[in-house]
């Protein structure tokens, strides 16, 4: 029998201007799907034009430019209810999200949705539920005690994972993508006899647990810096609607 980390899954990526999901905008995005292990993927790039000024900062990391954006991006509030009708559509055929870090990426998609749809990321699918899987969260919980980095890159490398075009969207979907299907193998013991939407839930708990875990080591650093403990969306600011 096909466990879940063998058939369809779509993996989901985005660039920005920052890493503040309230306040950064997306640049470009990407959503890759595969329906089986092996299988070519087929793969949807968005291109922004953010309306904002590019930070030096953020083409440096992703080789976007403002003036390219300017030039070639379309405005955000159509590709915005475009990833959002994709996304959902991945709901309704029952396919798996993969999302690295999805706290961040899907709560900024959430933020422009606001912002250019005056709409949200919930009201795309509250009608059938989206079952996320977060590599991160993943790994941190089934190998908690490796130590080393847990960044996308090292998780790859950790998983023998190939990554090419480290900084295009599409190519980071990909990886994550393949390294969930990677972690279904390697702890498929403790994996395959869960559904994605009961992995779902238990992500929830996983990551406010990792999260607890970070302000406590911040605290015993000094540090005050806040660890979120929502999964895989931060609750709206009054602010940003």
């Amino acid at each position: 029998m096909t466990c879940w980390y063998e058939g369809p899954l779509a993996a989901f990526d985005t660039q920005t201007t920052g890493a503040d999901a309230e306040n950064d905008r997306i640049m470009s995005a990407a959503l890759v799907v595969q329906d089986a292990e092996g299988l070519r993927p087929r793969v949807t790039r968005w291109l922004v034009h953010p309306g904002v000024p590019v930070p030096g900062s953020a083409t440096a990391v992703h080789g976007l430019t403002e003036e390219h954006l300017r030039r070639y991006g379309r405005w955000p509030a159509p590709v915005m209810y475009e990833v959002a009708e994709a996304l959902a559509e991945q709901a309704r055929a029952g396919r798996p999200l993969v999302v690295m870090d999805a706290p961040s990426g899907l709560t900024l998609l959430d933020r422009e949705l606001r912002r250019h749809r005056a709409s949200s990321l919930v009201r795309w699918l509250d009608r059938t539920p989206l079952h996320v899987l977060d590599p991160g969260v993943l790994d941190k919980h089934l190998d908690r005690y490796r130590k080393g980095g847990r960044a996308l890159t090292d998780l790859c490398r950790h998983y023998e994972v190939p990554q090419e075009g480290a900084c295009d969207a599409a190519a980071q979907a990909r990886a994550a993508l393949e390294v969930v299907r990677a972690l279904g193998r390697r702890f498929a013991g403790r994996l395959e006899r869960l559904s994605p939407a009961e992995l779902h839930t238990l992500q929830v708990a996983w990551h406010a647990g990792q999260a607890r875990g970070l302000q406590a080591r911040f605290a015993l650093s000094g540090g005050e810096e806040p660890v979120d403990p929502a999964w895989p969306l931060r609750p709206g600011l009054p602010a940003v609607a």
